[in-house]
């Protein structure tokens, strides 16, 4: 979403570190250039008058003008200005000392309410915790199905009772939770077209029944400067907690995303990366613009592999490619394992320095998928030994994958070269280390 906005910014931080030291006609010119920058990404106007004018004060003093590297002064400003837009800190959710906590999910019909809740319960049942989603959207034909398929999918029990008053079903849902221990009720509430009167008394109504902890507003950041003015809306009837922004994986210039924290003064709680049950983060000022300003995001990729890969695996497999004892099997599963951190592409982005090394718009997923399908046509005798992939072997693997011959010779090649390469850095001794023992 916010790669235009990056590369933008990128190209103005690239002449501003070719110029010696700046004069104050330097820092105007700058700051003139990322507002523009700003404004084509659809942030604000009030929000980036405030902005500018905040950078401006601080660019203009000594700190920049006196500094010795006056270039890295002013991207470190510009840096700190988009994390205070933000909000500063991440703002995590809040749980009640004692009984269920009760959270509330709101938004206009599209907005993706109802996955968002799904998305939600899996992150909450993964911290430990035992979430209940409540189907409380009984007039949008399918949403209680669409619920359940998606309690299924992430293990979580849904609460439903078909058409009735949303009000009751809420009610009646929290009295089971108590009952049989839920630690934590999801609404998912109804939602329509636009913004009126009716569904704005039937939340009001379901929120003095329930005394929701969290009041979460779901918005499409893809509806752009919309997302704004629906954000103040509800939150001037509901009094909202937070925000969860879905679709930041899109295409959209991404302004509301930096623009919605500072006219509303509520905090994003979260954001929605993908249509997988994984694909929801904790929203980090700090990473967002250190995403933004291409300087990557390790900590968020960490977090990914933490949750997907098992820490004995791995550790067996750190033992199995310093030993040789890495198989094609190995690397499917690594494979897969990979897959569910998501884009290959939001993972090289995440990697300092990277996307600068790598055509991010020349990674195609589809090459994962063809290793996949090659790996999978296999044998368990050909994935754990290739040498005895001969040419009638070869032919079948590439039919069986639908793919060519010479993309099978290419894996094996390659995995060949990575599992010697690895085998003779397991080897390696540095002659200034020392052995402990």
């Amino acid at each position: 979403m916010f790669s235009t906005l990056s590369d933008r910014l990128a190209a103005i931080f690239q002449r501003l570190r070719s110029r010696g030291k700046l004069t104050e006609s330097d820092v105007s010119e700058v700051l003139r250039e990322v507002r523009v920058a700003l404004l084509e990404a659809d942030v604000n106007l009030g929000v980036v008058r405030d902005f500018i004018a905040a950078i401006r004060e601080r660019a203009v003093g000594a700190e920049v003008l006196e500094s010795l590297t006056p270039a890295q002064a002013v991207i470190k400003i510009v840096h700190d200005g988009l994390i205070d837009m933000l909000g500063g800190t991440t703002e995590p959710l809040h749980f009640a000392p004692t009984g269920p906590t009760v959270i509330m999910l709101v938004g206009l019909q599209g907005s993706g309410k109802t996955t968002q809740a799904a998305k939600l319960a899996a992150r909450l049942r993964e911290a430990g915790r035992r979430p209940l989603l409540v189907a409380c959207d009984v007039y949008r034909p399918a949403a209680i199905t669409q619920l359940t398929t998606l309690g299924e999918q992430v293990d979580v029990p849904v609460y439903e009772e078909g058409a009735g008053d949303p009000v009751g079903i809420a009610r009646r849902a929290l009295e089971q939770a108590r009952r049989v221990g839920n630690s934590v009720v999801l609404l998912d509430t109804a939602g329509r077209l636009q913004i009126d009167e009716p569904l704005m008394r039937e939340l009001a109504s379901l929120k003095a029944a329930v005394s929701p902890l969290e009041s979460l507003l779901v918005v499409d950041a893809m509806t752009g400067q919309e997302a704004v003015n629906v954000a103040k809306t509800f939150d001037e009837r509901l009094a909202l907690t937070g925000m969860i922004l879905t679709k930041l994986d899109g295409d959209a210039r991404g302004g509301a995303a930096l623009s919605i924290r500072a006219v509303t003064g509520k905090p994003i709680k979260f954001i929605g990366v993908g249509e997988k049950v994984n694909a929801l983060e904790e929203f980090h000022p700090d990473r967002l613009v250190s995403r933004i300003l291409g300087m990557g995001d390790v900590l968020t990729l960490i977090e990914k592999s933490q949750r997907v890969m098992d820490e004995a695996k791995a550790k067996e497999l750190t033992h199995k490619l310093t030993r040789s004892g890495f198989t094609l099997a190995d690397f499917l599963e690594q494979l897969r394992q990979m897959r569910k951190m998501g884009p290959l592409v939001d993972l090289v982005k995440m990697i300092p320095g990277m996307s600068k090394m790598v055509d991010v718009d020349s990674i195609d997923e589809r090459d994962l998928t063809r290793v996949e399908a090659i790996i999978c046509s296999m044998t368990p005798t050909e994935r754990a030994d290739p040498s005895v992939l001969n040419a009638s072997r070869r032919r079948r693997i590439a039919k069986g994958s639908g793919t060519q011959v010479q993309d099978v010779n290419r894996l094996v090649k390659q995995f060949d070269a990575s599992r010697h390469m690895m085998k003779q850095l397991g080897r390696m001794r540095m002659p200034f280390v020392k052995e402990r023992h």
